[in-house]
């Protein structure tokens, strides 16, 4: 049973938030499954997902062996953008859930992974394999796979570490005032809307880069880059500022996006740089603009 001794600098924390930093672990919804399960323990006495840790508190844990997934493969089409024997980068189209969830077992990226891959990790449990970090249903772009459980821990290492880099294209509402800046501003659940993320107070720090690439009559073309990796990040901080994506309709208003022939947020992940989990090589991917946001950046050069 692994076990490790909370550091000074963890002071405070929930519980689950530190367990999630450990490499085999992985995510914070994985570290609450646990601590609910009863397979976790905090010196010898089992807590609560919202414990808080003390300085010399000895956390250990048990990790159940992994079960076979039991969800179906599905030839959803998919582009694989790169690929090697521990990792995929695809390109999730809009539209399409990362993983399967509670009444919703088909027809989401994890479905169609299993289809085109021969392998992928168990890491992430029977719903999750090989997802390392996740898209919005309508955002689009480029996501990190991984194909066997040490390449998964290895890239969660890394993401938690910030040295998966992450960069998006957005057409967001109306001129930005400088050519690139950060948004520096806490996430956390909306205190009106628990349905949606806000910037508030006592949120998670969440700072985003941003660079104009193009102004354009009535929108900004810009390219944003993430240094955490909050919920909705990238929409919430800029409504926040004043300038939502367009078409988001959670976080700004679709009322553009349907000037523009655009059914969805303009978000895009158009670059991937981390390192190949076995050889430590850079490796980078990128990925243009799909039809349906190339044909709206064209209309919105003429609005």
């Amino acid at each position: 049973m692994p076990r490790f001794t909370i550091a000074a600098r963890e002071a405070g924390e929930r519980l689950d938030h530190v367990l999630a930093d450990r490499p085999d672990v992985v995510s914070r919804t994985a570290a609450q499954r646990l601590i609910a399960e009863g397979q976790v323990f905090v010196n010898a006495t089992a807590p609560t997902k919202h414990s808080r840790v003390h300085p010399g508190d000895v956390v250990a844990y048990h990790l159940p062996p992994l079960r076979e997934t039991e969800t179906l493969a599905e030839p959803i089409e998919i582009a694989i953008r790169y690929e090697d024997d521990d990792v995929a980068v695809v390109s999730k189209p809009a539209g399409l859930v990362v993983h399967p969830a509670h009444g919703h077992d088909t027809g989401t990226l994890v479905n169609a992974l299993l289809h085109h891959l021969t392998d992928l990790s168990g890491v992430g449990g029977e719903r999750r394999p090989g997802i390392v970090h996740r898209l919005d249903k309508d955002t689009s772009g480029l996501m990190l796979v991984a194909k066997n459980d040490a390449a998964h821990v290895a890239l969660s290492r890394e993401l938690r570490g910030r040295r998966i880099k992450r960069t998006y294209v957005a057409l967001v509402e109306g001129q930005l005032p400088m050519d690139e800046g950060v948004v520096d501003a806490p996430i956390g659940r909306s205190r009106r809307d628990r349905k949606k993320m806000a910037v508030v107070p006592e949120g998670r720090a969440a700072r985003t880069r941003f660079r104009i690439l193009e102004q354009l009559p009535r929108h900004t073309l810009v390219e944003l880059s993430l240094e955490t990796g909050r919920t909705h990040q990238i929409r919430v901080h800029m409504a926040h500022v004043g300038h939502p994506v367009v078409g988001d309709r959670q976080y700004g208003s679709s009322k553009r996006a349907g000037e523009l022939g655009l059914e969805r947020q303009f978000l895009h992940a158009t670059r991937l740089s981390f390192r190949q989990p076995s050889s430590g090589e850079p490796i980078e991917v990128i990925d243009g603009l799909p039809d349906d946001l190339a044909e709206a950046l064209a209309e919105a050069r003429t609005a």
